[in-house]
C-alpha cells in the first residue's frame, strides 16, 4: 500500500451511513404513526406498482456479526405466532390499498426466512394471491440460510415461486467462521446453489464479507476462489460493521481480533478486483454481478436504484414492509414498524398497522436523496441529474462543483459541468455523499467506518 493511498484511508474511512435511504433511519421520529401511513397507502393510485419486503425476525443460530433485527429461537412456536400476526398485517394494509396497485417483487429477508415450514411458506404465498394483484413476472427472492434447508423447504420456495436465491457466505475460512458462530462448509453452500438452480431459481447471489475477526488477504483470496467456483449471478461484498453499542451479541467478537481499517481496506480491494477478474461487473461500491444480469443492465443504462436492500433494479413506485422492524418507502416517505416483536404482535392483532417511527419529505430532502442516489449509483453528476428540482437543484449542484475544486487528494473531477468520482475516490464515496448530508451533525447516532 502507498502512503498516499494509506493517508486517503486515513482521511475518509470516518463513521458515515451507507445511505439506503435519506434521510436516514436515525432520523425517523414518532410523529409518523400508523394513521399517516394508512393516508399514504389510500393515497398510492390505482397502477401503483409495489414492492413486498417481509421480515422473518427469527433464527435457529445467532451469527455474533449479524446487524440485522432477529433473536434466536430452538423452537418453531414463536415463529408461527408471529406468522398469523403478520397475516393480520397484510391484511390490514390490503385494506388499506382496497385493490390498488400491482406486486412487481417480493422479498423475504430476516433473520432466516428459510426457518419457514413448506405449510407456512405456501400459506403464505397464498395470502399474498389472495389480498393483492401479483404481476405474472414479479421477482421473487428469499435470503437463505444453507443449514435450515431440506429438500421439502427447496420443494416449497419453488412452488412459492422464487426466481432469486440470495445466500449469505460470509467467508469460508473455518478459523473466522468460529470466531463468527457461522460454521458453514463450502460443499454445503455447494449444494443448496444446486438445489436452488435445479428447481428453476434463474440468479444466485453470495454474500461476502471482508473486515471479520482473523481475516487476512490470503484467507479472502481464497473464500472469493471458491464462491467464483460457485458461478454466482450476483455477489455483494460488504464490509463488517462492528457496532456492538447497537448488537450487543458483537462483543462476542473481541476488538483485538478485528483487522484494522488499512487491512480491511486492502481486503476489500482484492475481493473486488478477483470477483471483476472472474467476469463480474462492480456495481456501485460493493456489489458485482454478470454483465448479463438485470442489475448490471440497469447499471449500464443509468437505472440503477438503491434501497434498503442495497443495489436495486427494482423500480417499483413505492416498497411496502411487512413485519417487525420492516421499514417502507413511499412516495410522500418513510415508515418503520414497531421492532420488538411482541409490541408488533400487539399493536396487528389489534387490527391496526405497527408504525414506531419515520418521516415524511421535504423537497431539500428529495433533492439530496435524490444527488446522494445518483453519486452512490452511478459516480458521477450533472446539472441535468438536478434539473427537475429548478432553483434548488441548480444551488446543489454549484455546492458540488465547488467540492470538486478544492478536492486536493484527486477524488472528484470535472468533465465540464459534471462532477466525476475518480477511481481513488470510489472507495470513499459514502465519505464524499456525506458531504450532502444536512442531517448528518444534527443528531446522535453512531454509524461504522465507510471502508
Amino acid at each position: 500500500m502507498s502512503p498516499t493511498t494509506a493517508q486517503l484511508i486515513d482521511r475518509y474511512s470516518t463513521a458515515v451511513p451507507r445511505y439506503t435511504s435519506y434521510p436516514t433511519a436515525p432520523h425517523f421520529h414518532a410523529g409518523i404513526d400508523t394513521a399517516t401511513y394508512a393516508n399514504w397507502l389510500t393515497a398510492l393510485p390505482d397502477d401503483a406498482t409495489l414492492s413486498l419486503y417481509l421480515h422473518i425476525p427469527y433464527c435457529d443460530r445467532l451469527c455474533w456479526f449479524c446487524g440485522c433485527h432477529t433473536k434466536h429461537t430452538l423452537r418453531y412456536e414463536p415463529v408461527a405466532d408471529y406468522l398469523v400476526s403478520l397475516h393480520r398485517e397484510i391484511d390490514w394494509v390490503s385494506r388499506q390499498l382496497a385493490g390498488r396497485g400491482r406486486i412487481t417483487a417480493i422479498h423475504l429477508g430476516g433473520g432466516s426466512p428459510t426457518l419457514l415450514t413448506p405449510t407456512d411458506l405456501l400459506a403464505l404465498k397464498a395470502l399474498l394471491a389472495e389480498r393483492f394483484t401479483i404481476a405474472p413476472d414479479a421477482e421473487i427472492s428469499i435470503e437463505i440460510d444453507p443449514n435450515d434447508l431440506d429438500d421439502g423447504r427447496y420443494d416449497a420456495m419453488a412452488e412459492f415461486g422464487l426466481k432469486r436465491a440470495s445466500l449469505g457466505v460470509q467467508d469460508f475460512d473455518p478459523v473466522v467462521q468460529k470466531a463468527i458462530n457461522r460454521i458453514q462448509t463450502f460443499e454445503q453452500t455447494a449444494a443448496v446453489v444446486e438445489a436452488m438452480r435445479s428447481r428453476g431459481v434463474r440468479s444466485v447471489n453470495l454474500d461476502l464479507l471482508y473486515g471479520l475477526p482473523f481475516q487476512t488477504e490470503t484467507g479472502i483470496a481464497r473464500t472469493i476462489e471458491q464462491a467464483l467456483s460457485l458461478q454466482p449471478d450476483r455477489a455483494a461484498l460488504f464490509g463488517y460493521a462492528h457496532v456492538p453499542w447497537m448488537k450487543p451479541h458483537q462483543k462476542m467478537i473481541h476488538d483485538a481480533s478485528l483487522p484494522g481499517r488499512h487491512a480491511r481496506f486492502a481486503q476489500a480491494q482484492l475481493a473486488a478486483k478477483m470477483l471483476v477478474a472472474g467476469g463480474m461487473a462492480p456495481i456501485g461500491f460493493d456489489h458485482f454481478a454478470l454483465p448479463g444480469d438485470s442489475l448490471a443492465r440497469a447499471a449500464a443504462t443509468g437505472q440503477l436504484r438503491r434501497n434498503f436492500q442495497g443495489y436495486t433494479d427494482d423500480a417499483a413506485n413505492a416498497l411496502i414492509g411487512l413485519g417487525a422492524s420492516a421499514i417502507g418507502q413511499l412516495p410522500q416517505g418513510y415508515v418503520q414498524n414497531i421492532t420488538a416483536t411482541g409490541e408488533y404482535r400487539k399493536a396487528v392483532d389489534g387490527g391496526s398497522g405497527a408504525i414506531a417511527r419515520g418521516v415524511a419529505l421535504t423537497q431539500d430532502d428529495r433533492l439530496r436523496g435524490h444527488a446522494i442516489e445518483t453519486l452512490l449509483c452511478h459516480f458521477a453528476i450533472g446539472p441535468a441529474d438536478l434539473a427537475t428540482f429548478g432553483a434548488a437543484g441548480a444551488a446543489l449542484h454549484e455546492e458540488l462543483l465547488a467540492m470538486a475544486r478544492v478536492d486536493k487528494d484527486g477524488l472528484l473531477v470535472l468533465d465540464g459541468e459534471t462532477v466525476i468520482v475518480t477511481d481513488a475516490g470510489r472507495p470513499f464515496i459514502r465519505t464524499i455523499a456525506a458531504r450532502l448530508d444536512a442531517y448528518l451533525d444534527l443528531g446522535t447516532a453512531r454509524h461504522s467506518i465507510a471502508v
